[in-house]
């Protein structure tokens, strides 16, 4: 390790960003690095705009572009403190779309599909908690509350712990899986001995289940839980209550639920109709 990675490493471990961000951003410098066959500290804001121009050519996805400047300003102001123009250098647009969100019929079909017990207990777990996926994979066994119904999040999103509700349906299938399984520290363990299971493993239980269900809607670790928003708030729950399940730090984060549920438009009254009682 370069003694430049090393000190980038330090200065994200001293803000306490978590691994996978700080993956993410060293990543992000190496490729950089990589475009340009030099050291990243012999490049500047002319080779960032560059480097953005190829990215758009290539056509990478939103994120991938939000991610790429967030670690090269991370890496040019923090660890090299150099001065960073945003005029030089603009983030893209942020992309307002709306999320793939199952109806329930198709949670079902999901959940069915799914091949095995554990990648039924996974899915499930997703489905009714709402949580994301490394979330999931970092639950431990003695997260599960039954006492108090509740599940334990240690350290999500944020660095934030909460509790979510614990489901008597998903309680009685984790208790089934456990005794099949007897995980004894992480309640998904990986393949190598004393590890979770990995965000990609999930992906791909998630791309194997929709297969075998035969649906036509991408499906996610994420997909589900819009999709446990999305039904909540369909069953009348309030936004407050699914902000802390979900654990997003703003309200308006949440709302933007209320654009994909079709029932919640469905009763609202166009002012056309409306004025048959007029006349």
């Amino acid at each position: 390790m370069t003694l430049l990675r090393q000190r980038m490493c330090e200065d994200m471990q001293l803000r306490q960003f978590s691994p996978l961000t700080q993956r993410a951003y060293l990543s992000v410098v190496a490729r950089f690095a990589r475009h340009f066959g030099r050291s990243p500290a012999q490049l500047g804001p002319a080779q960032v705009r560059q480097y953005q121009l190829h990215l758009l050519s290539r056509q990478v996805s939103h994120s991938v572009l939000v991610t790429t400047l967030a670690a090269l300003r991370f890496f040019y102001t923090v660890t090299l403190e150099r001065p960073w123009n945003p005029q030089r250098v603009p983030y893209p647009r942020t992309q307002r779309t709306l999320p793939v969100v199952l109806s329930q019929a198709e949670v079902v079909r999901l959940l069915a599909a799914s091949p095995g017990l554990k990648p039924r207990a996974v899915l499930t777990t997703l489905y009714a908690t709402g949580l994301r996926v490394s979330e999931v994979v970092a639950l431990k066994v003695s997260d599960i509350d039954s006492q108090r119904m509740v599940i334990r999040v240690r350290q999500g999103k944020g660095r934030a712990d909460r509790y979510v509700v614990l489901s008597p349906r998903l309680l009685t299938l984790l208790r089934t899986y456990w005794q099949a399984v007897r995980p004894t520290v992480w309640l998904f363990p990986g393949r190598v001995p004393g590890t979770p299971l990995s965000t990609r493993q999930v992906d791909r239980i998630c791309r194997e289940s929709r297969q075998l269900a035969g649906l036509t809607k991408a499906v996610s670790a994420h997909t589900l839980r819009h999709s446990f928003a999305t039904h909540l708030l369909e069953a009348g729950t309030d936004l407050r209550s699914i902000q802390l399940l979900l654990g997003h730090r703003s309200l308006s984060t949440t709302a933007r639920y209320l654009h994909v549920s079709p029932q919640l438009g469905a009763t609202v009254q166009s002012p056309l109709d409306l004025l048959d009682k007029i006349a």
